[in-house]
């Protein structure tokens, strides 16, 4: 598991700085490719460094201390211990949507956040729950590759942006126009298929890895169900941005998506319905 979470990390930098290349040879020629795998080489290094971080900035999250958050920090200690693994730093988001996720480049460099909102509509055993599941996300170090996809989706669409209002006028560039806005169409299409090739397997190891560390399916199928028709309800922050959607245990975007049959073409989580149906699975396995 963890050798190939590593390789497709490394698939994943080598994605980003492929899709670079091409976006800059579109945009300006061999020049603007130079220029594109120069950017790439210092977007990868950043992302590898300070993922977490920018993970943690963009969703509002701030530290909390064992003083503040008590009960937050014994579920968190409870679990890591039983996994043998390091405590992470624990946040808490000040979005009101209840949801959560888990960032950084390995389990010694992690950290685990929650919302306000979360934290207001659940009990103790499913936040145990959930909390199970992003640990699990960190015991299996696949945090690395949701910061690095999510900072994927974001630099490519960025990219494409700036091809649409500044680019074009290269002779080298035989698309012209036309080029610029394949570029802008196709370049978050290309960003949301690397997600989605590693979010849907990645969540249900989670879920599965999460029941077993907490012992209790069941816990983690309720969470799931509030948290979902939590996502419907309350709207996400603007700072919060869909390339980032996979990072969390639930699709915060869920009550954007007004097309719903190409929502689910790019959906970076499985449905609420299998996952819990899975659950069901483990809790017969585990006979809970």
């Amino acid at each position: 598991m963890i050798g190939l979470n590593r390789v497709k990390t490394w698939i994943l930098i080598a994605a980003l700085g492929g899709l670079f290349i091409v976006i800059g040879s579109v945009i300006g020629g061999s020049q603007g490719a130079i220029i594109a795998l120069a950017i790439a080489l210092v977007f990868n290094f950043s992302m590898y460094w300070f993922s977490d971080k920018i993970a943690i900035a963009t969703t509002r999250s701030k530290p909390v201390t064992e003083q503040e958050a008590p009960e937050l920090y014994r579920i968190v200690r409870e679990l890591t211990e039983t996994n043998r693994m390091p405590m992470p730093r624990v946040y808490v988001s000040e979005i009101m949507q209840p949801n959560a996720f888990a960032t950084g480049r390995n389990p010694e460099h992690a950290a685990v956040s929650v919302t306000q909102g979360i934290l207001q509509i659940l009990d103790e055993r499913e936040l145990r729950g959930v909390l199970a599941h992003e640990l699990s996300h960190v015991a299996n170090r696949d945090i690395l590759i949701s910061s690095i996809a999510a900072a994927i989706g974001l630099s490519i669409t960025f990219l494409a942006r700036f091809a649409l209002w500044f680019g074009g006028g290269d002779d080298e560039n035989p698309l012209g126009v036309f080029g610029l806005l394949l570029a802008w169409i196709l370049a978050p299409i290309a960003a949301a298929i690397i997600q989605m090739a590693v979010s849907r397997s990645r969540e249900y190891q989670a879920d599965e890895s999460g029941a077993i560390l907490s012992r209790d399916p069941d816990a983690l199928a309720s969470a799931l169900r509030k948290l979902e028709a939590s996502a419907k309800q309350v709207p996400v922050p603007a700072t919060v941005s869909p390339a980032e959607a996979h990072l969390f245990i639930v699709n915060p975007f869920r009550g954007r998506q007004a097309a719903r049959s190409l929502a689910n073409l790019f959906s970076t989580h499985p449905p609420t319905e299998a996952r819990v149906a899975r659950l069901e699975e483990i809790k017969r396995e585990l006979a809970v």
